[in-house]
């Protein structure tokens, strides 16, 4: 499942490795566990259950991607891809999609030394004023250059908003606060606060380098000391033909993120500091950008490797003559975060049961329902598991690239990531639904299933950039992001799973809370959905003058 939004540079342009313990035994199941595991449950429950069962497994030690176990989760997928009667979509006439990964990590701690006016040289803290970030492009950065303040880095000409707007960044080190004001929508604020879109624009204005700083309200929801538990862990990003990490900032390097205490220390004694941290504690939604008189000297080392791990694809072909070019993609992750820190019972292993082999199963089910309809879609559809999502959406970004089909064809996206069936759900979430004809399409599907579509509940949190389906937004494809709805008892049950098994050991199909019945529901809508949308006349298109739409050049937004 994705990662908070409040992330600053460690998790800026790709997201963090879990950190890597010895095998450990694993505690052993109970007599009351293997009853509930076993318990007996009508067929298209247990079918369910049983994708959920192995892809969850201890053997499976957490499905990471690169790892062994993810592979053969990936064979696993594949096999049952070929169950269902889809078509090999992947390459060379295989399911499978090898996706090289590029992983890098900090290998020291690197320096910070900062120098003003003729003083000598002052050592940042590490640990306390930053923490460094690696440097994929590079095993050996150094970096010695003036630095500028630039508020959010936001740059956003429809808002007429510019944060870089009377500074020079050229060849210089841009320092930017984490996240984004307020002002824009839910959706459109996690664009503007995604860490790697400011390196990106900061690389555009021809920066050096870039320093994520941690700004008041992120000192709030994800404290700086939280950061340093993980600082030389493991990140990844997919590379190209010739081992290239793919950067969205590439040549302008984030090198680390510094705390307010740092901030204070690199900014001290220029006049447009005090205004900028005022303002930021204030929420005011633009902040002063200033040159500062502060020259920084960045030292890092960043050790590197490459692992490749598999996407899984299968394709039902199309029926209709004129339309069965048409590609609608259905997504899944099957990456979860492998093994780590043990829990309370000395539990190692994170299972990822919802997080998102539900997904998985979810999605090997649907396929099913598609071939036991015995009407093919006018359309076809394709049934896409990829790697790395919790790596920052890697696997679905290499596809979203580098498609197995023509990617003129891709004409929609429904991704399932962690659904949640620990209840029973009186409605649907489609995150970004209201941003193109999906929209309609999921309200008129949901209906005729007996579900709602309700609200985004945390409009701040940003979800419609925060999974897999936002890759393909990233390609001008309209696309949503499903759940069970929040209606009812949804909210205190979703908010329950969050606080104690996202993310966590305990997140494993022990459970007793899964409802399986409720499982089968959400194969139920998902299917309506997809059926909708590979059988309609027209195509998806983005609403007119649509954010996303026109941004990235879809289909029906200008």
């Amino acid at each position: 499942m994705f990662r908070p939004v409040l992330t600053l540079a460690l998790l800026s342009l790709s997201t963090a490795l879990p950190a890597q313990e010895a095998a450990k035994p694993v505690p052993a199941l109970t007599a009351e566990d293997n009853a509930l595991i076993n318990a007996p449950l009508p067929a298209d429950q247990a079918a369910m259950k049983a994708h959920v069962m192995f892809l969850s497994a201890d053997a499976m030690r957490g499905r990471e991607a690169g790892s062994a176990e993810y592979e053969i989760a990936a064979q696993y997928v594949a096999a049952q891809f070929y169950a269902a009667g889809l078509k090999p979509a992947g390459i060379d006439g295989s399911y499978l999609q090898p996706v090289p990964l590029l992983s890098s990590r900090p290998a020291d701690k690197g320096t910070l030394a900062l120098t003003r006016g003729g003083a000598a040289p002052v050592n940042l803290v590490f640990g306390e004023d930053y923490l460094p970030a690696p440097d994929p492009e590079r095993p050996v950065t150094a970096i010695d250059a003036p630095v500028v303040f630039a508020g959010y880095g936001i740059v956003a000409p429809q808002y007429k908003r510019d944060d870089y707007k009377g500074v020079d960044v050229k060849g210089k080190i841009v320092a930017i606060f984490s996240g984004a004001p307020g002002g824009f929508d839910g959706e459109e604020r996690a664009h503007f606060g995604n860490n790697g879109n400011k390196a990106a624009i900061a690389a555009k204005k021809g920066a050096a380098a870039v320093i994520m700083l941690e700004s008041p309200v992120s000192a709030k929801v994800r404290p700086f000391a939280r950061l340093a538990d993980s600082w030389d862990e493991w990140r990844m990003t997919w590379a190209d033909a010739q081992g290239r990490g793919h950067l969205p900032s590439a040549g302008t390097p984030v090198v680390a993120t510094v705390s307010l205490k740092g901030a204070g220390r690199l900014f001290a004694g220029d006049k447009g500091w005090a205004g900028a941290l005022k303002a930021a504690e204030a929420g005011k939604p633009v902040i002063a950008p200033f040159a500062s008189g502060a020259l920084l000297a960045v030292a890092l080392k960043t050790e590197r490797k490459t692992v490749t791990s598999s996407n899984v694809a299968g394709m039902i072909p199309g029926s209709d003559p004129k339309l069965k070019d048409e590609v609608v993609v259905l997504t899944a992750h099957l990456d979860h975060v492998g093994v780590g820190k043990a829990d309370a019972k000395g539990d190692t292993i994170y299972n990822g049961a919802m997080d998102n082999a539900m997904g998985i199963a979810s999605l090997i089910e649907e396929a099913k329902r598609f071939q036991a309809s015995g009407k093919p879609p006018r359309r076809s559809v394709m049934f896409l598991a990829v790697t790395a999502e919790e790596k920052g959406l890697i696997g679905a970004d290499y596809f979203a690239h580098n498609p197995t089909v023509p990617k003129a064809n891709l004409v929609a996206n429904v991704n399932l990531d962690m659904p949640v069936i620990t209840y029973k759900f009186e409605d649907m979430i489609a995150f970004g639904a209201a941003r193109s004809t999906l929209g309609e399409t999921v309200a008129r599907a949901t209906a005729a299933v007996g579900v709602g579509v309700g609200k985004d509940p945390m409009p701040e949190q940003g979800f419609f950039v925060r999974s897999d389906h936002y890759r393909f937004v990233q390609q001008g494809i309209p696309s949503v992001f499903l759940w069970p709805g929040l209606a009812g008892a949804g909210g205190e049950a979703f908010n329950r799973f969050l606080a104690e098994r996202y993310h966590r050991p305990s997140d494993e199909i022990t459970n007793p809370e899964i409802k399986w019945d409720q499982g089968v529901r959400f194969i139920d809508a998902n299917y309506a959905i997809a059926r909708e949308i590979a059988d309609a006349d027209a195509r998806p298109a983005w609403k007119k003058g649509d954010f996303f739409g026109l941004l990235y050049g879809g289909y029906g937004a200008k």
